[in-house]
């Protein structure tokens, strides 16, 4: 039997993101995002009911601002306190796990595709989806990018506008282009 697209995508296995099943899941995740961001602060509370509903896991107390944006949502997971600031983008075709009492700045940026290198099969809609795992009480600062196959340690700090490549060692401090570790926070 051979694994439909969705599959491999959910195995870490190459994938076309160009199906329709995968197409199908991203218009649901557009809607749910959509009613997060037109809906009245004071309607939406914390986060619009459909986003709740789409994400693998929430806790009741994740507060996400507007506008947000997701491409499946489904792969998103949040543990309690969670904090996303307005403008956070989390492209999710792998899971993308954000543990308790963690914040993210705004505009922060969580990236899980790596699209195929060679250009012909890249525009055959070629990917793979790797994870992305932020820990407990990891504060994340406003622009920073997160790059797919990433792991932030417990009690972190990733600077403003930091790309990380690399996994960030549990209360670490790291900053730059490639993010690059400064110090270790203090406990």
């Amino acid at each position: 039997m051979t694994a439909s697209e969705r599959d491999k995508m959910a195995a870490g296995e190459w994938y076309s993101c160009l199906v329709d099943e995968l197409e199908a899941l991203r218009m649901t995740a557009r809607v749910a995002v959509h009613q997060h961001n037109t809906m009245a602060p004071i309607e939406r509370g914390n986060m619009a009911s459909a986003l709740r509903v789409l994400f693998g896991a929430v806790a009741d107390d994740v507060f996400i601002e507007a506008p947000f944006h997701c491409s499946y949502g489904i792969n998103i997971h949040l543990g309690a306190r969670v904090y996303l600031n307005a403008g956070c983008t989390i492209l999710d075709s792998g899971r993308v796990a954000i543990g308790a009492g963690t914040m993210l700045g705004p505009n922060v940026q969580i990236y899980c595709a790596e699209h195929h290198r060679d250009a012909v099969l890249r525009g055959q809609g070629l990917e793979v989806a790797k994870p992305v795992t932020i820990c407990a009480d990891v504060w994340i600062g406003g622009g920073a990018i997160i790059l797919g196959g990433v792991t932030i340690g417990d009690g972190a700090i990733v600077g403003a506008g930091s790309v990380v490549t690399k996994d960030v060692a549990a209360g670490a401090v790291v900053a730059g282009n490639p993010a690059r570790p400064l110090r270790r926070a203090s406990t």
